[in-house]
């Protein structure tokens, strides 16, 4: 008999321990090393939302703000605390402040951001 690719053992879901390269396949962007855990920050950010500044429109230079509390203002109008932790090309990676979660772990479009401030 020929190979029929319509046969029902091409179509088994694997069992358990078998291999199976769908779900052991990463997906997403690729990691910026380490997990963030232990790079949150420990205390909330400051309690003021500060005006937006014009000096510093777009993202470039944001890489100063690395572990520091930023206000990050977006393009799209809205405006929150974030705390970088990692910089690439395209994403920024770290935590978003939010009073009711508090920080959780967010990237961000470098091409979203309007302007940012650094805050110790």
């Amino acid at each position: 008999m020929y190979n029929n690719p319509f046969r029902e053992d091409n179509f088994r879901r694997p069992a358990w321990g078998d291999y199976n390269d769908f779900e052991t396949t990463p997906f997403g962007p690729t990691p910026f090393g380490s997990t963030p855990a232990g790079q949150m920050p420990m205390s909330t950010p400051p309690g003021f939302s500060p005006p937006i500044t014009d000096w510093r429109v777009g993202s470039s230079g944001i890489r100063s703000c690395l572990f520091r509390n930023t206000y990050i203002w977006l393009n799209s109008g809205r405006s929150f605390w974030f705390f970088p932790t990692a910089i690439g090309r395209e994403i920024i990676a770290g935590f978003r402040w939010s009073r009711r979660y508090g920080w959780y772990f967010r990237t961000i479009s470098r091409n979203q951001i309007r302007s940012y401030e650094c805050f110790r």
